[in-house]
């Protein structure tokens, strides 16, 4: 996979217009409702909870996974966002799309710096 695998426009629209997400690590893992954002025109996630059983650690062991936005079910793989500056940007994101009153205390806790480490870039397969 080149490392600067991107999605399509089209796609990339998608993901900035959507809200909810469906994450799958792997092929056994059951898909998990997940927040996201475009920065820089790549797509990013992150966990709320690093649980041994979550989709993020499924992610780390088995890269290879899925990613539903509407009606599209796309093959992707996830990298670990390893730039601090790239994390932040993701935090100020996340305050951006997700900014009603009802999302304010998970957006606070997504600015979290345990929180910041969860970050996952997706990129197509």
């Amino acid at each position: 996979m080149p490392k600067d695998a991107r999605f399509a426009d089209d796609v990339l629209e998608a993901l900035r217009d959507a809200k909810i997400f469906g994450v799958r690590a792997g092929a056994g893992h059951r898909y998990t409702g997940v927040w996201g954002v475009v920065v820089e025109g790549r797509f990013f996630v992150r966990s709320w909870n690093d649980k041994p059983t979550g989709w993020f650690r499924a992610f780390r062991r088995e890269p290879s996974g899925s990613l539903q936005v509407g009606a599209l079910e796309l093959p992707v793989r996830g990298r670990l966002a390893r730039s601090a500056r790239l994390r932040r940007e993701v935090t100020a994101a996340l305050g951006r799309k997700y900014d009603t009153k009802a999302s304010r205390k998970w957006v606070e806790g997504f600015a979290e710096p345990e929180r910041e480490l969860t970050t996952l870039e997706l990129v197509p397969r």
